[in-house]
């Protein structure tokens, strides 16, 4: 592959544009410019500098956020900025997508990657992923309701009961609640048909990923890949 071929794969822009990046100087490979765009470069391990900015090959990107409140993840928001404008740009070219979607007030671990596979895996109720969230309510949080989550509520669009895969009181006003599918609004219509109402709403696991105490709201990182996704159940902590 060439350099140039390389660039615009990892949604640096246009063919052309690529080029023009690496003809220009804008590009180095191992700390030294290199504006052939011809430059034959092997993708395994790559890591490019573009305008200053490193930047690893990934034939599939894949990537953990932590969502901030008030944004929708969606490529065409409507009444509050897209997650997409937390990342840069050359992921959003590329066409990474979320997996699945948070609330706009919902925060916490989102993944999002441009591997149509991966996503369906990942989101298919026939694969039974799960998702911790820690959830703060607006009434005090009682044996009763917790055992209901388990065993099971009906919501007002399904007539089979949905259930948490697990679920542990924290605190006096806390849910740690872990669920399989990915219904709309599925916690805050969960814990409603419950008895309570969720004051705040947080996503800590995706399967065996959970999301790391050093990255802030808003920040981003790479995964190497899905099997730091599925390679374990997640479990309350």
């Amino acid at each position: 592959m060439t350099l140039a071929q390389a660039l615009f794969s990892q949604g640096f822009g246009t063919r052309r544009e690529c080029e023009g990046l690496i003809a220009a100087g804008f590009v180095s490979l191992a700390g030294q410019v290199c504006d052939d765009p011809w430059h034959e470069v092997d993708t395994e391990g790559l890591e490019f500098g573009v305008q200053g900015q490193r930047w690893p090959y990934r034939e599939k990107a894949l990537v953990i956020l932590h969502k901030p409140a008030g944004y929708e993840c969606s490529q065409k928001p409507k009444h509050h900025p897209s997650v997409m404008s937390l990342l840069p740009s050359p992921l959003r070219v590329r066409g990474v997508q979320p997996v699945g979607r948070l609330d706009e007030d919902t925060t916490g671990l989102l993944l999002l990657t441009d591997d149509g596979a991966l996503i369906h895996r990942l989101t298919s109720p026939k694969h039974h992923v799960p998702k911790v969230y820690e959830v703060r309510c607006k009434h005090a949080v009682d044996e009763r309701q917790v055992a209901t989550l388990v065993t099971g509520v009906v919501l007002d669009d399904d007539p089979a009961p949905v259930r948490a895969a697990a679920c542990e009181a924290v605190g006096t006003h806390g849910l740690r609640l872990t669920l399989t599918e990915g219904k709309y609004h599925q916690v805050k219509r969960m814990v409603a048909a419950a008895g309570n109402r969720v004051e705040a709403l947080h996503r800590s696991a995706f399967g065996a990923l959970r999301l790391p105490d050093d990255l802030a709201p808003g920040q981003w990182r790479w995964l190497s890949g899905p099997e730091a996704i599925t390679a374990a159940p997640a479990s309350s902590r």
